[in-house]
C-alpha cells in the first residue's frame, strides 16, 4: 500500500511519541491504554473503619460492611481496612494476573496474615502481583486484606505539601479490580519512554569524558524488602541541634542495632535530608568507624552554590572524611535519561572524580524504587551516547572514590545550609524538651555510676536508660527537633519528653538515694566536675542556700553584685514609668560598661516572618527590614527581692493584643552573669520574637558553641557567604570578644542566634502556620543570661557558666552525717568531662567521655576517688584499643589532647 510522504518535523514527532505513551491523552488507543488486558470485578469488597492503627489479628475479627468503589471514608489519620475476595477466571491461564488498586491513601496488602506489599498512587505502586503466569495449581480464589491509612505520601496538607493537615479530608478507592497485566506492553512502554527522553537531555553540550553514576541500591532482606543498611544512626537525625553526646548515642545505638540484627557495620554516614552539618561530625564519624559521608541537602542553598560534589570534609579537630554530594541534587530520581544527564552535567569535580551517585526511588516520604525505575536503568546501563550506569552499593561507590581521590579538594569547617534556618527556633517546646532531657539523662547516668561505685548492690538501670535514650534520639529526627512536623507529631514528641522527665526523675531519685544513704537532711548533687558557687531557691520554704567554696571568690563577686544592685535596680525602681529605664542592664566588669552607647540591652524586638514557601522551615533575610521594638509596658518594673543572696526585679511588656512578655531579672551573689527568667504568652501569626544586646565590643568574628567545641562566624556581611549566615545556630552560648574583654550570651533551651556588628541577638519564638497551624501557640518559659567578662571567654569560664545554667545543682535527701565527696576532677578548665556511663557490654566498667573545649593542645590529669584497676582508650562505640592503655599515676590518669579532640576511656573498677 502506498503511503503519502510526510515532512518530518521534530516537534511533531516528539509530541506524537509523547501522546503514544501518555497516561492522560488518547488512552483508548495509545500504548499506555493497552497496559492492562482483560479485567473482571472483585468477588466481594468490604471495609471497616477505625480511628487508630490496630494489629492484623484484631482487624481480621471485625465486622466488615460492603464497600462500593468511589465511596468516601475518613477522616484524616484514621485507618480503613478492606477485606477482598477474588476469583481468577480459568480462561486467564498462562497470564500475568494483578490486583489493580488505585486510591489516594497509603495502603498495605496483607496475605495469609503477613504484609506483602505497599500500594500508593503517588509512589507509582498501584498493583499487586497475584501470579506472574497463572497455572492450574495456583490458587484461583484468594482472600486479601488491604490496610489503608487516611493520608497521602506526604500527609494530608490542605492545598500544598507543607500545609497543615486537613483534619476532615475524605478518601476513596478509585479502582479495585482483577486485571491481566501485559508485560510486553510494559517493556515496550519503557523502551519508548527512554528513547523519547534520549531524543530530548542531547540538547546538552556533550563533554569529552563521561563519568558514570554509581548508585546504592538497598539490598538486604528485611521483612521481604531489599536494602543495604546505611547511615549508622538510630534515625536520620538533625545535623545541628542535638548535643555532641546525643550524636554519639545516635551512632552507638544505630551501629549496635545494625550489628546485632544484620551482622554489618556501617562505613558510611548516609544523611541525605537534614538542615546543616556540624563541624564536629567528621570526628564523631571517625570515632564510630565511619570514613565516608553522603548527603545532597546543600544543593538547596538559597544564595551560594557549594563548589564541590566529591571532596574531603575536614572537621573542627582536623579529622577528615570522604564526602560525596550526588550531582543530580536529588534523592527521588526515577531512572530517567534526564536524571543521569543531570548527574553528569552538574558534577563540579570532573577531572578529580570520575564516579558519582544517582539516588533513585521515592526517597522522600518513603517507598523506594519501582520495577519501572529498575527497567529504565537496565536499558541505559551501556547505551551509546549516554553515561554508563551501574547499579551498585555504597561500599563500591566509596571504594572507587577513595581509589581516585589524590586530586580531591578539602572543605574545612561546618557545612552550613543556606535555607531552613527557621528550624533553629520553630516549636520551642520541642527544643526545650530536647535540652532538658539531654541534661537529665546525663545526670541519671552519672549518678547511677557513682551509686554503683558506692553501693555494689545498686542495679544500674541499663534497659530503662536505653529505652529513654531511644525516645530522645527518635525526637532528634530531622523533621521533629527542627519543628518542621505536623501537630500530631508535636503532640507525640512532647509526650515522649514527659515520659523521659518522669521516668528519668525516678531513676535519678533512686541513684541519689543510694548516694546519700537517704535521710531527712538536704544535700546537693553536682553532676559537673568543677566547683560551683550558686544560689539555690528551695521553693517550699522560700529560702536561699549558697554553696561556698572559697572565701576569695565569695568576697569579690559579692562586692560586684552589691555594686550592680545599687546602681541598676534602685535606679530602675525610681524611674519605673520611663520605658528607657526598663532593664537595659549595664553591668560593669572592672568598671567597664558592657552595653553600647545610647543603646538598650535586653531589647525585645518583633519581625514580620513570611517566608517564600517553607513556612516552619524558613526565615528569610528580608524579615530583618521589619524590625519593631517591643515597648508597651503592662506592669512597670518592681523589686521582687532586694537583699540577701539574690536581687531581682520583674516587669511585663505587651507584644500585641494577644501576646505578653513577663520577665524576672535575677542577680545572684557570686554569679558572674545576670539571668532573665522569661514567660511569654504567645498567640501570633507569622511573627518572630528576638531579644537584642548591643554591646561595647568590636570584633569581626563571634564565637558559638557547637557539639564538643566551638567555632567562629563573621559579624560582617562582606560576601554572599557571610550574608547567607544572617541567622545561625549554636548551643548553650555565643560570645563576642575583643582583646581582654567580651560579652557572652547564654541560654537554657534556645538554638537560633545572630551577631551582626556589635549586636548580639537570641531568637526566641516563631509563629508559622504550616505544617502545624498551631505551632508555638501558648505559654513559654525559658531563661537566658548575659555575661560580660574580662580576658578571653576561655579564661573567664564562659563554657563552665553555660554548663552551670543548663545543668542545675540538684537537691537530694541525705543523712545528716554524710561526708561530702567528689568522684572526678580535672586539673585544667580546657578539658570538659562530658559523660560518665556504664559500658554497654561490661557491668564492672565505666565509660568516660572528655573533650578539649578551648581549642588548645593540653595535657590533663583526671583525678578520681574511685578504685580504678585499669584504664584504656576506646572509640565512641566503646571498642577498647588494646594498643593504648591510659597512663595511671598517683595523681590520676594522664591524657593528651589536641584542639577539640574527643577522648573516650574505659575505666575498669
Amino acid at each position: 500500500m502506498y503511503h503519502q510522504p510526510v515532512l518530518k518535523n521534530r516537534r511533531t514527532v516528539l509530541e506524537r511519541a509523547e501522546k503514544f505513551i501518555s497516561d492522560v491523552y488518547f488512552t483508548d488507543c495509545n500504548l499506555r491504554g493497552r497496559l492492562y488486558g482483560y479485567s473482571c470485578p472483585l468477588e466481594s469488597l468490604a471495609s471497616f473503619l477505625c480511628p487508630k492503627r490496630i494489629t492484623f489479628t484484631e482487624a481480621s475479627k471485625q465486622n466488615f460492611a460492603p464497600y462500593k468503589v468511589g465511596d468516601t471514608f475518613g477522616p484524616t489519620w484514621w485507618t480503613c481496612w478492606f477485606k477482598i475476595t477474588l476469583s481468577i477466571p480459568e480462561s486467564w491461564r498462562g497470564k500475568e494476573v494483578h490486583l489493580l488498586w488505585e486510591s489516594d491513601g497509603e495502603a498495605m496488602v496483607w496475605r495469609d496474615g503477613q504484609p506483602v506489599q505497599g500500594l500508593t498512587k503517588d509512589g507509582e505502586k498501584t498493583s499487586y502481583v497475584l501470579s506472574d503466569c497463572l497455572r492450574d495449581e495456583d490458587p484461583h480464589r484468594v482472600m486479601l486484606y488491604v490496610e489503608m491509612a487516611c493520608n497521602g505520601l506526604f500527609g494530608a496538607g490542605q492545598g500544598s505539601m507543607i500545609a497543615a493537615p486537613d483534619p476532615n479530608r475524605r478518601f476513596s478507592v478509585q479502582r479495585a479490580e482483577l486485571v491481566v497485566f501485559n508485560r510486553d506492553v510494559r517493556e515496550l512502554l519503557t523502551d519508548f519512554e527512554m528513547l523519547v527522553d534520549i531524543v530530548k537531555a542531547q540538547q546538552f553540550q556533550w563533554v569529552k569524558s563521561w563519568y558514570p553514576g554509581l548508585f546504592s541500591e538497598i539490598q538486604k532482606y528485611v521483612k521481604k524488602g531489599q536494602f543495604i543498611p546505611v547511615g549508622g544512626t538510630w534515625v536520620e537525625m538533625d545535623g545541628n541541634l542535638p548535643s555532641g553526646e546525643s550524636m554519639v548515642r545516635q551512632f552507638l545505638e544505630g551501629q549496635r542495632f545494625f550489628d546485632q540484627e544484620f551482622g554489618i557495620h556501617c562505613k558510611e554516614f548516609w544523611l541525605p535530608d537534614t538542615f546543616g552539618y556540624s563541624a564536629q561530625l567528621p570526628q564523631i564519624m571517625q570515632g564510630c568507624g565511619i570514613t565516608n559521608f553522603l548527603t545532597q541537602k546543600l544543593s538547596w542553598n538559597l544564595v551560594n552554590t557549594f563548589p564541590h560534589n566529591t571532596f574531603f570534609w575536614e572537621g573542627l579537630d582536623g579529622s577528615k572524611v570522604l564526602t560525596h554530594f550526588p550531582p543530580g541534587n536529588s534523592y527521588v530520581m526515577k531512572g530517567k535519561i534526564e536524571d543521569v544527564m543531570k548527574t553528569v552535567k552538574n558534577n563540579k569535580d570532573k577531572g578529580r572524580a570520575n564516579h558519582s551517585a544517582a539516588l533513585f526511588g521515592f526517597g522522600d516520604g518513603g517507598g523506594g524504587p519501582t520495577q519501572l525505575m529498575l527497567d529504565r536503568l537496565h536499558r541505559i546501563k551501556d547505551s551509546d551516547g549516554l553515561p554508563k550506569v551501574l547499579i551498585s552499593s555504597p561500599d563500591q561507590l566509596f571504594s572507587l572514590l577513595h581509589a581516585d581521590s589524590a586530586l580531591l579538594c578539602t572543605w574545612t569547617g561546618e557545612l552550613f545550609l543556606e535555607l531552613h534556618n527557621g528550624t533553629y527556633t520553630t516549636q520551642a517546646q520541642i527544643k526545650q524538651g530536647n535540652r532538658q532531657c539531654e541534661s537529665l539523662l546525663h545526670d541519671v547516668e552519672m549518678a547511677s555510676c557513682l551509686a554503683l561505685c558506692q553501693d555494689r548492690t545498686f542495679e544500674y538501670p541499663t534497659e530503662k536508660l536505653k529505652q529513654l535514650w531511644r525516645l530522645l534520639l527518635l525526637n532528634q529526627f530531622h523533621d521533629v527537633i527542627p519543628g518542621s512536623c505536623i501537630e500530631m507529631v508535636v503532640e507525640d514528641a512532647l509526650r515522649y519528653y514527659e515520659d523521659i522527665r518522669s521516668d528519668g526523675a525516678a531513676l535519678l531519685h533512686n541513684a541519689c538515694g543510694a548516694l546519700g544513704s537517704k535521710g531527712n537532711a538536704a544535700g546537693v548533687f553536682n553532676s559537673l566536675p568543677w566547683e560551683r558557687n550558686e544560689v539555690i531557691q528551695i521553693e517550699d520554704e522560700n529560702i536561699y542556700v549558697v554553696t561556698l567554696l572559697t572565701t576569695t571568690s565569695y568576697l569579690m563577686l559579692w562586692y560586684l553584685w552589691q555594686y550592680t544592685r545599687e546602681v541598676q535596680i534602685e535606679d530602675v525602681v525610681y524611674n519605673s514609668c520611663d520605658i528607657n529605664k526598663l532593664p537595659s542592664i549595664a553591668p560593669f566588669v572592672g568598671f567597664r560598661e558592657a552595653m553600647a552607647d545610647s543603646s538598650q540591652g535586653n531589647q525585645f524586638v518583633m519581625f514580620d516572618d513570611v517566608p517564600l514557601y517553607w513556612d516552619a522551615w524558613d526565615v528569610m533575610d528580608y524579615h530583618l527590614q521589619t524590625r519593631k521594638p517591643v515597648q508597651e509596658v503592662v506592669h512597670p518594673v518592681r523589686v521582687v527581692s532586694s537583699g540577701g543572696l539574690r536581687g531581682s526585679v520583674s516587669f511585663s511588656l505587651r507584644i500585641s493584643e494577644k501576646s505578653i512578655i513577663t520577665q524576672e531579672i535575677v542577680m545572684d551573689a557570686m554569679c558572674p552573669y545576670i539571668k532573665f527568667n522569661t514567660e511569654v504568652k504567645w498567640a501570633e501569626s507569622h511573627k518572630f520574637l528576638k531579644v537584642e544586646f548591643p554591646v561595647r565590643v568590636h570584633s569581626s568574628n563571634a564565637t558559638y558553641e557547637i557539639q564538643f567545641g566551638h567555632l567562629q562566624r563573621p559579624t560582617h556581611r562582606n560576601t554572599s557567604w557571610d550574608w547567607a549566615r544572617f541567622e545561625v545556630w549554636g548551643h548553650k552560648w555565643t560570645d563576642l570578644s575583643e582583646h581582654n574583654f567580651g560579652v557572652a550570651l547564654l541560654n537554657d533551651c534556645k538554638y537560633g542566634y545572630s551577631v551582626h556588628k556589635n549586636t548580639m541577638t537570641l531568637s526566641l519564638l516563631r509563629a508559622p502556620k504550616a505544617p502545624d497551624a498551631n505551632a508555638d501557640m501558648g505559654t513559654h518559659h525559658f531563661t537566658y543570661a548575659i555575661m560580660p567578662h574580662s580576658g578571653s571567654f576561655q579564661d573567664a569560664s564562659v563554657i563552665q557558666c553555660a554548663y552551670n545554667l543548663n545543668f542545675p545543682l540538684r537537691l537530694i535527701q541525705c543523712s545528716p552525717d554524710i561526708v561530702p565527696w567528689s568522684a572526678f576532677s580535672i586539673n585544667t578548665e580546657a578539658v570538659i568531662l562530658e559523660t560518665i556511663k556504664q559500658a554497654e557490654d561490661s557491668k564492672g566498667t565505666l565509660v568516660l567521655r572528655l573533650y578539649e573545649s578551648h581549642g588548645s593542645s593540653v595535657t590533663a590529669t583526671l583525678s578520681t576517688s574511685l578504685p580504678v584497676r585499669e584504664a584504656w582508650h576506646c572509640d565512641l562505640l566503646e571498642k577498647q584499643d588494646p594498643t593504648r592503655p591510659a597512663c595511671i599515676t598517683s595523681e590520676g590518669v594522664t591524657l593528651n589532647f589536641s584542639p577539640f579532640q574527643i577522648v573516650s576511656l574505659l575505666l575498669v573498677l
